[in-house]
């Protein structure tokens, strides 16, 4: 029987169990300042300062259960993470369409974005969640494939399609364009993370050719979620209080 104590206490030789925690705290810590921050902005942009918050909050929920998780069982709490990005993942995408709502996006933008990401995100889960005892390559090469389809075609629409097209549109409003920009490089940059955690799974390309073991995924996981969760807000802030994007019309 596990006493309470051995199961919060946070071994100081393991950094997954503290990348754990802090990210849990860093989750709850941003979502209170996105919520009270929401009403200091202008009112176009409540909505995704408060899409921000409930990014960060949602994400800190999964984190308290799956931070108790490790700490009980030792193994990846993956069905527990998988439901955490099918939520937020798909509400990243939104905050696309809702900066670039003011330069004519329209509806069936944001479905497309989300579709991709249930798209990476299912195939993914897939890919982890059932591969074969002892690690099989071909399943983890084969959806991760089909996962990097949806990966790619959100990387393209933030960097060349229509959510490009739309930021260099609107002349108005420079720091959205720099703020829309920014988002696409956590896209590029940080959500490269998640495809190197995803290859140190057992039959995976990094665990099969350089021995990483399944062990990394969990820190690969818990450093991206919080640069990319905390980090997408903190634009969206940054664009909400900025005075050109105010001094625009709504």
């Amino acid at each position: 029987m596990i006493s309470l104590l051995e199961v919060i206490a946070i071994p100081k030789d393991d950094p997954i169990a503290f990348t754990f925690f802090t990210g849990y705290m860093a989750m709850a810590a941003a979502s209170v300042f996105f919520f009270f921050e929401r009403g200091r902005v202008a009112d176009k942009w409540k909505l995704s300062l408060l899409v921000s918050g409930l990014i960060t909050a949602i994400a800190a929920v999964h984190y308290y259960y799956m931070r108790d998780y490790y700490m009980v069982t030792g193994e990846n709490p993956t069905a527990l993470r998988y439901i955490d990005w099918t939520l937020t993942v798909p509400l990243m995408c939104v905050e696309f369409y809702l900066l670039t709502k003011v330069a004519g996006a329209k509806k069936s933008l944001m479905w497309k974005l989300i579709g991709a990401s249930v798209l990476m995100l299912v195939a993914g889960y897939i890919g982890e969640a059932f591969n074969p005892p002892g690690g099989s390559t071909s399943h983890s090469v084969m959806w991760g494939v089909i996962s990097t389809i949806g990966y790619i075609y959100v990387l393209y629409t933030a960097w060349f399609g229509e959510v490009a097209q739309l930021a260099n549109s609107d002349k108005s409003t420079p720091t959205v364009r720099r703020g829309i920009r920014t988002l696409a490089w956590f896209v590029l940059v940080g959500w490269a993370i998640y495809p190197i955690g995803y290859m140190c799974m057992p039959g995976g390309w990094l665990n099969t050719g350089l021995g990483w073991s399944s062990a990394n995924v969990d820190l690969f996981y818990n450093i991206a979620d919080a640069i990319n969760k905390i980090g997408f807000g903190l634009v969206v802030y940054a664009i909400a209080t900025s005075s050109d994007a105010n001094s625009a019309t709504a």
